[in-house]
């Protein structure tokens, strides 16, 4: 366990860090469907580390590529040179996306893929001559990431009041969540496909030739599990090409088989303009990002004077040992046949999720691929409060969740096995009744 000096050092993200350094939770290892703390004690990881371990933890394959890349080539520079691995990585991508895309630009974690894309949209219109259009659409209760651009096309108000100004020139859709309508569903919702047609009142108050992009998250993770209602994502691509308007998804937590298919556009049949991906990408084992691109993207920003194409980029953009995580990865979803084992996992998974319906202060359950969302009724002037003591007894009982406010959100690796949803759902219903 880490002393008080240790504990004081370090500056711990997204945390209540005085609650925390409190009564530390702390893991020591991992392997498989599994953490362990210190003492050894297994605790199920129903949240895929952070929503980035699908392949489960310490996967030989992913460590043996990483430890032969080190003792080969540490560090390469991104900028006017390159190395094997990036560009073949770039090509397997390419591939595994089903060649909806053509290009893949690296970047080092989601926030940075989303303000990389933003930049390639503001660059792609220049170069057509349509240097206007500058504004974006986001959505409310949206999350993309904690750059400055992300944050400004993100709709959580937690994550923009302490920083004051960000882009201008931002609005918003309505988010789709709606538990009047939709509370208890399994699957994708019934209700709500017509918020997409906000998008057209949107380009009416602004014009569309103003309009550079709009960026969505296919399902809203980080908000709380946010389903998009049926045929919702096809007509916010109707809309995007009626009006010359850019769709950019945010696949930073739906790519790498959450929803049991490569990326959440393939479970939607609906393919956006560029793609921001980053977390499962290595399997968490090495930061890195990827945006995904339509040809003709980069085939227009091709086409200007000669010298360099985008003036953008990073110091670890497609670092050796992320590049050789990455096409291990891929290398294991292809040869383990994991996503055909996921899909095999998803009605199980649904039917251990809805089983908790009628538990105390449960509000609605949810579910998409290999996702699922527990809403739970607030505490009277204590927002999150509930959730988050289920969250710490869980901990303490050996299964690790996530909560945004009084939602848990639950993703876990996509190895799992029927005993593993069981022993999930079991503990959380035991939870859930003693902690009404």
């Amino acid at each position: 366990m880490p002393d008080k000096q240790q504990l004081d050092a370090y500056w711990m993200p997204f945390t209540a860090n005085r609650d925390y350094k409190a009564a530390p939770r702390i893991v020591a290892s991992a392997s498989g469907m599994y953490y362990h703390d210190q003492s050894g004690r297994q605790i199920l990881d129903g949240t895929a580390g952070l929503w980035c371990v699908p392949l489960g933890h310490s996967h030989p394959v992913i460590v043996r590529a990483v430890q032969k890349a080190i003792a080969t080539l540490d560090y390469a520079p991104a900028f006017q040179m390159g190395h094997p691995a990036a560009f073949e990585l770039a090509a397997e991508l390419v591939e595994y996306s089903g060649r909806r895309f053509g290009q893949v630009f690296y970047t080092n974690s989601g926030s940075e893929a989303v303000d990389t894309a933003l930049k390639m949209v503001l660059a792609y219109h220049r170069a057509r001559g349509e240097g206007q259009r500058t504004r974006f659409i986001g959505r409310e209760r949206g999350y993309h990431g904690v750059g400055f651009g992300g944050m400004s096309v993100g709709g959580l108000s937690a994550n923009r009041k302490q920083f004051g100004n960000l882009l201008g020139g931002v609005d918003y859709l309505p988010h789709t969540h709606n538990l009047e309508k939709n509370a208890f569903s399994r699957g994708l919702p019934e209700y709500g496909a017509h918020l997409a047609d906000e998008l057209e009142r949107l380009v009416t108050l602004h014009d569309a030739s103003t309009i550079a992009a709009v960026i969505v998250e296919p399902l809203s993770g980080s908000a709380g599990v946010i389903l998009p209602p049926k045929h919702y994502l096809q007509r916010l691509r109707e809309l995007c090409d009626k009006h010359g308007i850019l769709l950019i998804f945010d696949e930073v937590i739906t790519g790498f088989g959450r929803m049991a298919t490569p990326f959440a556009c393939d479970y939607f049949g609906v393919t956006p303009d560029l793609m921001t991906t980053a977390k499962g990408l290595t399997n968490g084992v090495v930061p890195m990002g990827a945006v995904f691109s339509k040809p003709a993207i980069y085939d227009t920003l091709m086409q200007g004077p000669a010298g360099i194409e985008l003036f953008h980029g990073y110091t670890y953009s497609g670092h050796p040992l992320a590049c050789a995580a990455g096409l291990a990865a891929l290398r294991v979803f292809k040869e383990e046949k994991v996503l055909e084992h996921a899909q095999s996992m998803t009605a199980y998974w649904e039917d251990g999720l809805h089983s908790l319906k009628g538990l105390p202060y449960v509000i609605d359950l949810r579910n998409a691929g290999l996702i699922g969302a527990i809403e739970l009724e607030s505490l009277p002037g204590k927002p999150g409060a509930r959730a988050m003591e289920v969250y710490k007894t869980a901990f303490a009982e050996g299964v690790l969740i996530r909560t945004t406010g009084d939602i848990i959100a639950l993703s876990p690796p996509l190895i799992l096995e029927k005993q593993h949803i069981d022993e999930l759902f079991g503990k959380l219903r035991e939870i859930l009744k003693r902690n009404a």
